[in-house]
């Protein structure tokens, strides 16, 4: 057994399987891949790692198959899948991720190739695991891979708490605890217990706030869209493949950006963060159906097109379209007088979050601070929006950042 002293949980007892898998070099380069990606460059404190997160989701699936009386094979696996879930992160977390599916078809959670091979793979058939089993519990398969990755799992419970604790914002405290104690199995589904309506609402909560204050503020989408612009330039000029771009960790994708002559100029932007501006912040209703769903080839051409109009390289323009609002949570059960239901048509609060989420959208088009205005005002044409004259554009209306959030 090995103890470990976490910043959220304080001390986290590893032993089994999990103790073993630790030291493997797919769970330890976790060490270098932030949590948050580029949200350091917001929140300077923000610099967890999925290392980290990793112990966390590992400790409070512990604590849920514990309370869930769940032991033996079934319950290793399940820790098994708590420590490797994340170990299918390319750099930078999330940053790039739709980047490397585009080009390998493979997201975070599809890590079948990665645990059956090397290390990982000797240490789970050395203590009798299926490699195949686990990853399929990563994936939020099979009966306990709910555990793991639901719409109630521990790797949720675990991220919102540590990544408040991290940026010292408080909006993601959550009463994790209370979380994993009321969770119960009722024909092979993860559901919460009587009378926990509000704790699933605090889920819900945690996360509608988080987004716009973390998640998706907008200097974090700022980096984030220069990550990916830089990534697909580096792929596209051949500095490296997909497969190696996948396994990089944060350091290995930042040196490879300063190497290469078409990517550069962005890390040296990121690296002295002399980032890009918002020259269009938009909200949904301003925009377009045809761009809110538009697809990643759609985008680069409406770049092209407004980097045309405004004159400038088609490099320094930056399309930003967020998902649609989707809130997965909602559909969490409860019991409710006996009857398990979706917290979706029990709380009468996830009607009222759908909308603050819908508010909360914004389209996001970027570009150094000397091209804003020109290319706000290419935006505004090629992508007919609906502003009356109203866009962001920071140059224009905001000038000298004083505060955080114009940070």
């Amino acid at each position: 057994m090995k103890t470990i002293k976490d910043s959220v949980h304080d001390h986290i007892e590893v032993e089994g399987v999990a103790r073993a898998l630790l030291d493997t070099p797919a769970v330890q380069r976790l060490r270098r891949i932030k949590q948050l990606g580029p949200a350091h460059l917001v929140y300077p404190s923000a610099n967890h790692t999925r290392f980290e997160h990793s112990l966390g989701v590992y400790y409070l699936a512990c604590e849920a198959l514990d309370h869930l009386g769940i032991e033996g094979a079934r319950a290793e696996r399940v820790k098994a899948a708590a420590i490797l879930h994340d170990v299918g992160h390319g750099p930078y977390s999330h940053t790039i991720e739709a980047v490397i599916h585009r080009h390998t078809g493979k997201y975070h959670d599809d890590v079948h190739d990665l645990l059956a091979e090397n290390a990982v793979g000797e240490v789970l058939r050395d203590h009798d695991l299926d490699p195949g089993a686990v990853a399929d519990l990563v994936a939020g398969e099979r009966k306990l891979g709910q555990i793991v990755a639901g719409e109630l799992d521990v790797d949720r419970m675990d991220y919102l708490v540590r990544d408040a604790h991290h940026t010292g914002v408080p909006y993601g405290t959550i009463d994790h605890a209370r979380l994993v104690r009321e969770l119960t199995l009722i024909d092979g589904e993860l559901v919460l217990d009587e009378g926990n309506v509000p704790t699933a609402e605090s889920l819900l909560l945690a996360r509608a706030l988080m987004n716009p204050t973390v998640y998706n503020h907008h200097v974090t989408r700022i980096c984030r869209g220069m990550l990916q612009r830089a990534s697909q330039r580096l792929l596209a000029d051949g500095e490296t493949t997909p497969a190696e771009l996948r396994r990089m960790d944060d350091h290995d994708l930042f040196a490879a950006l300063r190497r290469a002559d078409g990517t550069r100029e962005f890390a040296r932007r990121l690296g002295h963060r002399d980032l890009y501006k918002r020259a269009v912040w938009a909200e949904m209703r301003d925009v377009p159906e045809s761009v809110v769903d538009a697809g990643h080839d759609d985008i680069r051409d409406y770049e092209a097109e407004i980097a045309a109009e405004a004159g400038v390289d088609d490099r320094e323009v930056i399309v930003d379209v967020l998902d649609r609002p989707s809130m997965t949570e909602s559909s969490t059960r409860v019991i409710v007088n006996g009857e398990t239901r979706g917290l979706g048509r029990q709380s009468a609060l996830v009607s009222a979050l759908r909308r603050v989420q819908r508010e909360q959208w914004r389209l996001g088009v970027y570009a150094p601070a000397d091209a804003t205005e020109s290319v706000g005002r290419a935006a505004e044409s090629v992508l007919e929006l609906e502003t009356d004259g109203a866009l962001v554009s920071e140059i224009r209306t905001r000038g000298t950042p004083t505060t955080l959030d114009e940070f």
